[in-house]
């Protein structure tokens, strides 16, 4: 069936329902799991809505996010171990979270993509946007949407 699985995760109950449903489908398959959490880029200049900081503070802030972002992925790999299954906890840096998740999973080989979809519509949609819609349009590997 999957041999290996990456599921997206940002900390949030939604998402971590994705996590759970993700585990027990590659403890059915066998597979092994990727985990990731993309983790922004500070914003440097006027135009991308970012405070003009020292470098220092803007790496130390970026520092922040990437531990936060791997307390996240590690969570996930440290519950998923006592069920006997094996989580590569990965995360990446960029602000294109769509195709950070698609170069994930071809980076590691993976034949499944599993993610939470929030459903947003109308203006709320339009300002945020749809991460899982890119993804759901750009991959060439399958995708597993979550509610």
């Amino acid at each position: 069936m999957y041999q290996r699985i990456l599921v997206a995760t940002d900390g949030s109950t939604l998402s971590k329902k994705a996590v759970s449903s993700a585990l027990a489908l590659a403890r059915l398959s066998g597979a092994e799991v990727v985990a990731l959490k993309v983790v922004p880029r500070y914003p440097q200049s006027y135009f991308e809505g970012g405070l003009a900081l020292p470098l220092s503070d803007i790496n130390k802030i970026e520092k922040q996010w990437a531990a936060h972002g791997q307390a996240i992925v590690d969570t996930v790999a440290k519950s998923s171990a006592a069920k006997g299954l094996t989580v590569k906890a990965v995360i990446a840096k960029s602000d294109l979270i769509s195709e950070a998740i698609i170069a994930t999973a071809k980076k590691h080989k993976c034949d499944l993509i599993v993610m939470a979809s929030h459903g947003r519509k109308g203006i709320k949609r339009l300002l945020l946007g749809s991460e899982t819609q890119q993804v759901l349009t750009h991959s060439h590997i399958p995708v597993l949407v979550l509610r």
